[in-house]
């Protein structure tokens, strides 16, 4: 075997290591290296996946796969990754806990690489789980926060209940193919459409990845989790965990349990509406930004699930390309948000609500870059053009029409328009109310990860065509299963 076909992986467990052997023996003020040599270790993995893509092999007996599905993932990931590492060497100022926090995060991320590249249920599952006990510590890394431990403790809670479940949907599969092989389990497929157990299967699955994705009824966690979290540590969950929910999906409906379309197809259908709707309708009346960028997530998971019921090759490869856009958009938009938290803290240490939306007033005169970069955030995930979101939806809905389900497409529409009006207060408030308060400096790893971000939206946005490409050639390896 080919170690360097897990170098991106290798590259992140040394990094992983290191920073907390390092962090065990230098003082708190100088844990701040910490954060640049995780990010490091981060550009090392993206290099290294980068310069591997076009490369097709599978190991471990075929449990593991690098495909052009998986490295597209996987470059998600570390792009999220990114930029948590690099807000991360601010939000970890002064803390003693540096090293746990740099360290969670990578692990995190290992996992969800495993889960991209999984060709085995136990595979996938085994790397959802080391992925959802990092970010569980994280969602309570403020310990005397109770906001952030109740996020921590719904997040475990439910997210224990969702892997449960996926087992023993797991279980199911299993006991009536003989097999936990997802290239396996769909050649014995029929087994399954025969069986009563096939159908129970596919229910405990879609409730699995229905707490994993945050599709309602299953969301229940999402809004606390996200508000109650760090800013930084809710662009992981938002733009990283939720796309691994969505690989993994993939893979075992598309895949695997292609054989059983009729089953779950509308299923996907009933709650990609469901989720859409009630996200946008939702986040209208927030006053928190975290708590909205919350249900709007909802809202884009309900528009990237518009591909599973769709099932064609394109919209497969909109629902990719979603993804990565969405990691920009999201991660970008939460740390800015973290970018404003920094300010009000700075000048009230006790204030219970950092990010209610009062304290975006005027952010266009306090913080420029905080306050255009968000612009561009919400824009984008608005769905406007030039940006990346707009493209993300124009080939995902474009091909929902084609396909023949107008309906789906226009109920998509009509709630990409309902988030105009939550994404525009937002910058109302930054733009169009005054505010008495003096322009403050802005932190620069804040600065650098929105930066970034931006770049990335406005790239996709622009030049879109090689990245279009690139999630079509991913979506060519879901096909073939079909």
């Amino acid at each position: 075997m080919d170690l360097m076909l897990f170098a991106p992986e290798l590259s992140l467990v040394v990094t992983g290591l290191a920073v907390l052997l390092i962090g065990l023996f230098i003082p708190t003020d100088s844990k701040k290296i910490l954060g640049y040599l995780a990010a490091l270790g981060v550009l090392v993995a993206l290099f290294f996946t980068v310069s591997s893509l076009g490369t097709e092999a599978t190991v471990f007996n075929d449990t593991v796969s690098i495909d052009a599905l998986s490295q597209f993932f996987k470059i998600v990931f570390l792009v999220v990754a990114l930029l948590f590492t690099i807000s991360g060497i601010k939000y970890t100022e002064g803390n003693s806990h540096t090293e746990e926090f740099f360290t969670l995060g990578l692990f995190a991320t290992i996992g969800m690489m495993f889960v991209a590249s999984a060709n085995d249920l136990m595979v996938l599952f085994v790397g959802f789980e080391l992925a959802s006990l990092a970010t569980y510590a994280l969602a309570g890394f403020e310990k005397k926060n109770a906001k952030s431990l109740e996020a921590a403790m719904k997040y475990f809670i439910i997210g224990s209940l969702s892997a449960a479940l996926m087992l023993l949907g797991i279980s199911y599969v299993y006991g009536a193919t003989g097999t936990t092989s997802i290239p396996g389990i769909a050649a014995n497929a029929s087994v399954l459409v025969e069986s009563p157990m096939g159908l129970v299967a596919v229910v405990l699955l879609l409730a699995g990845f229905g707490f994993k994705i945050a599709l309602v009824p299953f969301h229940m966690w999402a809004p606390d989790t996200y508000q109650g979290s760090p800013s930084v540590v809710s662009a992981l969950l938002a733009a990283g965990s939720k796309k691994m929910g969505i690989v993994a999906a993939l893979k075992v409906f598309v895949v695997a349990l292609i054989a059983l379309q009729a089953e779950w197809q509308i299923a996907f259908a009933i709650l990609a509406v469901i989720t859409m709707t009630y996200g946008n309708m939702v986040a209208l009346k927030q006053t928190s930004v975290k708590r909205m960028l919350a249900y709007s997530s909802l809202a884009q998971a309900g528009y990237i699930t518009m591909a599973f019921v769709v099932l064609t090759p394109i919209a497969l490869g909109g629902g990719i390309f979603y993804a990565l856009s969405h990691g920009f958009m999201k991660a970008g938009a939460f740390i800015a948000t973290a970018a404003v938290t920094y300010m009000v803290l700075s000048e009230n240490k006790d204030s219970t609500d950092p990010d209610h939306i009062d304290n975006f007033r005027g952010l266009g005169k306090r913080m420029p870059v905080t306050a255009l970069s968000m612009t561009v955030f919400v824009f984008a995930l608005a769905g406007i053009p030039l940006t990346a979101g707009y493209m993300s939806k124009f080939i995902l809905f474009s091909s929902t029409i084609q396909s023949g389900f107008v309906w789906l497409a226009v109920i998509a529409i009509l709630n990409s328009a309902i988030s105009l009006g939550y994404y525009a207060k937002i910058v109302k408030y930054m733009y169009f109310l005054p505010t008495d308060s003096e322009k403050v400096s802005e932190p620069l790893p804040y600065t650098v990860a929105m930066i970034i971000a931006v770049i990335g939206v406005l790239a996709i946005g622009f030049w879109s065509e090689p990245v279009v490409y690139w999630a079509m050639e991913a979506a060519k390896v879901l096909v073939g299963g079909m």
